[in-house]
């Protein structure tokens, strides 16, 4: 039973080291904005696991039940933390797009070579 409590930490940490291979080696500019998104992914992963309780209600009553209920403030970071990555990634797609028809690619080596 132990085991299936630590997934969710593992799988978190899987997705933070795939979207670090994907930061430090890919030169693709969509490629290192996925790896952006899946790291947001893997930190938002493990934010809701840390407010997981084992039994746990889900705390949305006016007059608490009986019984422990799981933590809602790493819920409501989560949901934070999705609207502000939506938005942000939008902004990066939108400037990886620019770089593309101002320079022809999308190579993060040659985009910084840009003048103008």
């Amino acid at each position: 039973m132990g085991s299936l409590l630590n997934f969710p930490f593992l799988a978190a940490v899987i997705l933070a080291g795939i979207a670090l291979y994907i930061l430090i080696f890919k030169k693709n500019m969509i490629k290192f904005i996925m790896g952006i998104a899946l790291l947001e992914a893997s930190v938002n992963l493990f934010f809701v696991a840390l407010g997981y309780r084992e039994g746990g209600g889900a705390p949305i009553y006016t007059n608490s039940p009986a019984g422990i209920m799981v933590l809602p403030v790493p819920q409501a970071l989560v949901l934070t933390s999705i609207v502000i990555g939506v938005s942000i990634l939008a902004l990066m797609l939108s400037m990886a797009i620019r770089t593309y028809r101002h320079t022809g690619n999308i190579d993060t080596e040659k985009s910084r070579r840009m003048k103008g």
